[in-house]
């Protein structure tokens, strides 16, 4: 949504980025696209545009245009580098470098004509006989692979004219890079082996040659050189980093990926657009009147005005393939509407596997992160504090709200979180954690008060302002822990209430009880004042889980992988072996985890998540 104000806030914008890979895109007054760029660290990256000490005068003209800023999140940042490029090429943003050359993406090209093939890099029109094999991200990519090949399979890279005029072996033999075929130091048959090895290994059939590397590492490690293990590690590492699957372009074809999710009062509808296997971007679309809607029928709704009547005349092409986040319903008659206005089968499936499932994962994770930031803008939060401030029958708006959550597995590891908003939303700068000592496991009571004796402690004394509301995840007993430290400290202008779910953990049922008056109130299912609570109450949860989560891991072993269910030692161990190491697996993808022997999708869901569950 572009803003139309002259200024952009970018201090509220930035709120709201993730601190996870991916593509940002600047707009201008008219919500055209000015700039594309990618990021390894989306949140990190688009602030320092709004530094005071920017150095380039073309990034200080561009920022003063900017009067909006979209993100795309992915899964790893060559899959941000590649849509990247698309986006770049479509929209021809003003302030992006533009290339005239289409051929952007680099192959590996094995040669054919030879009894003794070599490989090499190759750009451009596919004319000359061989294999091809990408494409790769950037030449740097290439080079990284060729190089890591020569290694592992020593086959030529050279030129045919510098393979054709030898009487010696070069420098390639010499440092064991390359076996000389061009003298005839290996047979053909050799060679081809070694060729065949390099083929598998291009085509992603790595596994085999990861294993003789950790076998070779495991005895090098016996052996006790250090060194040379040391050596097979990084090259089990850079194996992995090369193997890693790229989701950004992959299969051909034609199809649109719409997920949809409804949060707090608040629908999102993502469309992603996939054209001859290429990612395109994506668009986001706020439905009105979508409140009370199931998200089946914010679907079906969304499928037939965008694609019906007037969809041809906007240029509007309907795919063959339309992946679903949700069923939905009378999809028989939706496919024979879309068939009759395109002149073709249209399938719309709900349930895809294999790639499929991986765009649907994808626009999943920014359909979230388009209603995070749709429920963070200030026009929407200043919205739900009035409301708030009209439900409880308040003199003056709130503007600082605090809330406390609990988490802990059976007593153990037990941590307890508090954040903050303002009349801006999250204020993640003040969030705190604390780790709950000295107290009966399990006793939700006595870390709550704890948690918030120290937390007003430091507060009294100066450290922070005092918030308006203060919120407890919890009822009476709970919230009766916040007035007997209230009451200790002689804090007596912070009013207390109690967050508690409703009957069958209905969020729609969810109570207020309010300390002052000791009374409860069920405020409406669509009010913008419950909506605002659920949103604090849900934010303090997730706090206290990642919080306890990693304190429980860290209790039990140093290494964070101990803490994770189903993930015995044998598959620890065999998991730091694949990758090389712990920093390699915090890195990698749900599927290149999967692909260790022994771990099942579910389980390298599991690793990923307890990498990256603070990532935003």
């Amino acid at each position: 949504m572009v803003t139309n104000s002259n200024q952009f806030d970018a201090k509220t914008a930035l709120r709201t980025i993730p601190k996870k890979p991916g593509v940002y895109r600047m707009l201008d007054e008219k919500g055209v696209v000015i700039y594309v760029g990618k990021a390894k660290v989306l949140k990190n990256r688009v602030s320092s545009y709004f530094l005071k000490n920017v150095s380039s005068p073309k990034t200080r003209v561009m920022v003063s245009h900017i009067r909006d800023i979209e993100v795309t999140v992915t899964h790893t940042e060559n899959e941000a580098l590649i849509l990247e490029n698309n986006l770049i090429k479509s929209l021809k943003p003003r302030y992006n470098v533009l290339f005239r050359d289409d051929k952007s993406y680099p192959f590996i090209y094995l040669s054919s004509k030879h009894d003794f093939p070599g490989l090499g890099v190759h750009r451009g029109a596919k004319k000359r006989k061989g294999r091809y094999f990408g494409p790769y991200p950037s030449a740097g990519a290439v080079r990284e692979t060729l190089s890591l090949l020569q290694k592992i399979f020593p086959v030529r890279q050279c030129e045919d004219s510098f393979y054709s005029n030898r009487s010696r072996a070069c420098l390639q033999h010499q440092i064991k890079r390359c076996t000389a075929p061009c003298v005839g130091l290996i047979t053909k048959e050799e060679y081809a082996e070694d060729v065949e090895h390099a083929v598998m290994f291009l085509q992603g059939k790595s596994n085999i040659v990861i294993q003789q590397l950790i076998e070779k590492m495991e005895q090098a490690s016996k052996d006790l050189n250090f060194e040379k293990a040391a050596h097979f590690r990084d090259q089990i590492a850079s194996l992995q980093r090369i193997q890693e699957k790229q989701y950004i372009d992959s299969e051909d074809g034609n199809q649109d990926i719409i997920a949809t999710a409804l949060q707090n009062g608040i629908a999102c509808v993502q469309l992603f657009s996939i054209r001859a296997g290429r990612n395109l971007g994506n668009k986001t679309f706020f439905p009105q009147n979508a409140k009370n809607s199931e998200p089946a029928e914010i679907l079906s709704t969304f499928i037939t005005q965008y694609y019906l009547g007037d969809a041809q005349s906007h240029g509007r092409e309907i795919p063959s393939d339309i992946i679903l986040s949700h069923e939905i319903e009378h999809k028989d008659v939706i496919e024979q509407v879309l068939k009759d206005q395109s002149g073709r089968s249209i399938k719309l499936q709900a349930k895809p596997r294999g790639q499929r499932a991986r765009w649907l994962e994808m626009a999943m994770q920014n359909v979230m992160q388009a209603l995070q930031s749709r429920l963070n803008s200030h026009a929407t939060v200043l919205q739900r504090y009035e409301a708030l401030q009209t439900a409880l029958e308040l003199d003056e708006m709130p503007t600082r709200l605090e809330c406390f959550d609990i988490s802990h597995t059976m007593g153990e590891a037990t941590v307890a979180s508090c954040v903050v908003f303002d009349d801006k939303g999250p204020l993640k700068t003040d969030y705190r954690r604390f780790n709950i000592e000295d107290i009966t496991p399990g006793d939700d009571y006595a870390a709550m008060k704890q948690a918030l004796m120290r937390r007003y402690k430091r507060l009294k004394e100066g450290e922070m302002k005092l918030p308006d509301i203060l919120f407890i995840d919890g009822g009476k007993g709970q919230v009766s822990q916040a007035r007997e430290v209230m009451e200790e400290l002689q804090i007596n202008d912070v009013m207390l209430i109690g967050v508690t779910k409703g009957e069958g953990r209905n969020p729609d049922l969810d109570t207020l009880y309010l300390s002052a008056t000791d009374r409860k109130i069920i405020l409406p299912a669509d009010s913008p004042a419950l909506h605002l609570t659920q949103q604090i109450r849900d934010e303090a949860h997730r706090f206290a889980i990642s919080g306890h989560r990693n304190r429980r891991a860290k209790k039990r072993t140093t290494s964070v992988l101990e803490g994770i269910a189903g993930l015995g030692p044998k598959r620890r161990q065999q998991l730091l072996k694949q990758f090389g190491g712990l920093q390699e697996v915090t890195r990698a993808g749900v599927e290149d985890i999967a692909r260790v022997p022994g771990i099942s999708k579910q389980l390298a869901k599991k690793i990923y998540d307890t990498f990256h569950m603070d990532a935003d």
